[in-house]
């Protein structure tokens, strides 16, 4: 199939390219209006606080997505004049279409208003800014709006600007990577094509995604960087290989050339990026729309490379033919003979002289990168890492510096009391129970009352807010949560007459990491299954996948030390100006592990299958893995150090889930490339020895090969 797609690339490459140019067309144009259709919702579907949302939709007519917070610091006045703010604030907020204050409180000379609206993430931020200009033109030029909505609305400039810094940065990187790797020559220009075609596809398939289900906010930034990354990793590859055929076949026709690079080249690409969006495809099966549409993004990905891969590649290299490849005054590292690279000879002696050492001390280096990886912990989200410039993130700043970051994010206790006017039967139980909550040690103030917003139209729902001390991914919050849900609502008055659902902010961040952490060892563990029997098919070894997969893991394993090191301990900061965070995001942390899986087996497939051709060739083990290493390390570690200066424009993002999964990558793909590829792999392919190739029902090295 592969030959008869490439032989039809060739011969009709003209409409392939136009086709190709029509797409970067359409997902240039559907990108531009895709971040008004995304969002941070963090809903965990059949979870108490999920439960707890949908009474707050149907009964109190209320999005949690929708609150708004009024910060407004008054210094000293007397409560007559405290009263007036009150209500001119109140008559101001009228402004945000149907909304309602539900909750205002005077705390250490400071006014805090919360409005709940009926309407979404994305309706209710078109009303945060005529919001802040009624609050001026009403003489409140001191308040500061903020609340999910608001911060939506200020921090989508700032992902822009952080996307565009960072393809710059990448475009720049890449050229002048791709100039060193291959000379002045005009194919530096065909991995951008298909950089650029390969990201436009994807975004185009986002775009129309987010008509049918949840896509959030960071996918843009994702599928940008991460997807230029690979589509040049996997461009180089074929081009690499095609140019590799022109040198060693000079008489041989251009079409033939490109059908022999795409028969080899372009099947270990076709491996690796069924790989890799396996690998990804793990995220589709958590049952959390927050991952599942960063699993569909991803999957996208590697889905649009392979297309360009087929069909683009081989019809880019027909238009340019071997005029257009060719290489002036400059050639470029990779058009070298692998055996006159002193670098590759050098490392291959020593790789072949002292295997065992080389082994156990990359191995011991490793380790220690690795260990900080032990005090990781992780957090459903960084709300007061944004930037500090916006007026959402300076009102979180002056509420939690001085009184506390879970006011900001209350959890919602509801008492359900299954009929109409219940709730008033019950209100000597339920001002007890707030009284209770109101003593815990990390509760800072606890709101409720006998009138809307705390009582639902029906008499049958009661709600308490209560606001916490600490933000929503601190161990204090997340047991703060647990107690509440397993201590004080059990053992209450009301236990008897209503059922608890405890929602809000907080208690979706603790459902969403208990309903991670539960699901990931299953699905991880069956796409490791997956992947090692298609490894096993492919690479036709049972040890190789094994041993690919013990390396990725090694790989990730250093990531995650060097998270620790970088955003916990500090070292980003005093380096990079990161955040410095005790918690990683989970989702940075999850959607890290799979792209690395993927790209990190990528590079094991480009190796490894250069070594196999030299063994299916009659050569012994050693000499086959010199061989293979020595042709494919160059070009490997070139499609590496692209993609990392791709993923690098994460580092210098506003946002700390953004900076964890640029710092991750771009450290993971280094150590993966260097230390990985250039020492372990080829150092215990030597070891294993024949080893390597076993195989059960094989009788004969001649039928194995």
């Amino acid at each position: 199939m592969l030959k008869s797609v490439t032989r039809f690339s060739i011969r009709y490459r003209t409409p392939v390219v136009v086709i190709w140019l029509a797409i970067i067309a359409a997902g240039i144009l559907s990108s531009a209006t895709l971040s008004s259709r995304l969002t941070t919702s963090l809903t965990v579907p059949g979870s108490e606080s999920d439960q707890a949302e949908f009474v707050i939709n149907s009964a109190f007519h209320e999005n949690s997505e929708g609150l708004i917070t009024i910060t407004l610091r008054f210094g000293t006045k007397t409560p007559s004049e405290v009263s007036t703010i009150k209500q001119s604030v109140a008559r101001i907020s009228s402004v945000v279409p149907n909304s309602r204050i539900i909750q205002q409180q005077a705390i250490a000379g400071t006014l805090f208003t919360f409005i709940s609206t009926n309407s979404n993430l994305q309706q209710t931020a078109k009303a945060v800014e005529p919001l802040r200009s009624a609050l001026v033109n009403g003489g409140l030029d001191a308040a500061m709006v903020s609340g999910p909505s608001a911060i939506y609305s200020d921090v989508r400039p700032v992902l822009a600007n952080d996307l565009h810094r960072g393809e710059l940065v990448a475009i720049v990187s890449a050229l002048v990577l791709l100039i060193i790797a291959l000379g002045f020559s005009w194919s530096v220009l065909i991995p951008l094509i298909f950089a650029t075609a390969t990201v436009s596809m994807a975004l185009l398939a986002v775009s129309i995604a987010t008509h049918f289900t949840t896509m959030v906010l960071y996918i843009p930034n994702i599928v940008e960087l991460i997807g230029f990354g690979l589509a040049v990793d996997y461009s180089l590859l074929l081009l690499h290989r095609y140019r590799e055929e022109q040198r060693t076949n000079t008489i041989t026709p251009t079409d033939s050339l490109i059908q022999a690079a795409m028969n080899s080249a372009g099947r270990t690409v076709i491996i690796s990026g069924i790989t890799v969006a396996l690998a990804i495809s793990t995220l589709l099966f958590f049952p959390i729309p927050f991952i599942r549409s960063l699993g569909i993004a991803g999957v996208l990905v590697p889905i649009a490379s392979l297309l360009a891969s087929i069909t683009l590649a081989p019809a880019l290299f027909s238009i340019a033919g071997s005029r257009g490849l060719s290489a002036y005054k400059y050639k470029g590292l990779l058009n070298k003979s692998h055996s006159n690279s002193r670098f590759v000879s050098a490392l291959v002696t020593q790789i072949t002289s002292h295997p065992k050492k080389i082994f156990f001390a990359t191995l011991v280096l490793l380790t220690a990168i690795a260990l900080p990886a032990i005090s990781l912990q992780v957090t459903p989200s960084s709300l007061t890492a944004i930037p500090k410039t916006l007026e959402s993130s300076k009102a979180l700043e002056y509420v939690t510096s001085r009184v506390g970051n879970g006011i900001i994010t209350p959890i919602v206790v509801i008492a359900d009391f299954g009929k109409a006017g219940a709730v008033v039967q019950n209100t000597e139980a339920r001002i007890s129970l707030a009284q209770q909550l109101a003593k815990e040690p990390e509760v800072l103030t606890v709101a409720q009352g006998n009138n809307e917003p705390y009582i639902d139209s029906n008499g049958r729902y009661a709600r308490i807010f209560l606001f916490g001390k600490h933000d929503i991914g601190s161990i204090q919050m997340r047991s703060l949560v647990s107690k509440v849900r397993n201590f004080y609502l059990p053992n209450s008055p009301l236990a008897k007459s209503a059922h608890f659902y405890v929602g809000g902010t907080p208690s979706q961040g603790v459902d969403l990491v208990d309903r991670i952490s539960t699901s990931a060892p299953f699905i991880f563990g069956s796409a490791l299954v997956i992947i090692f029997l298609l490894l096993m098919f492919t690479l036709r070894s049972v040890i190789l996948p094994l041993k690919a997969i013990a390396l990725d893991i090694i790989s990730i394993a250093a990531a995650c030390g060097v998270l620790v090191t970088f955003f916990k301990v500090g070292v980003g900061k005093a380096l990079f100006h990161t955040y410095q965070l005790p918690q990683i995001e989970i989702w940075a942390l999850i959607f890290l592990v799979v792209i690395l899986f993927g790209i990190s087996m990528d590079y094991e497939v480009f190796i490894v299958s250069r070594i196999r051709e030299a063994w299916i060739n009659g050569a012994p083990n050693d000499s086959a893995v010199v061989d293979g290493f020595s042709r494919s390390v160059r070009v490997v570690t070139s499609a590496a150090l692209i993609f990392i200066t791709a993923v690098s424009g994460f580092i210098s993002s506003h946002f700390a889930g953004l900076q964890e999964l640029g710092v991750g990558l771009a450290a993971a793909i280094f150590i993966d490339a260097t230390l990985i590829r250039l020492l372990l792999l080829p150092t215990s392919m030597i070891l294993l020895g024949n080893l390597n190739w076993w195989m059960p029902n094989r009788k004969s090295r001649h039928l194995k090969r």
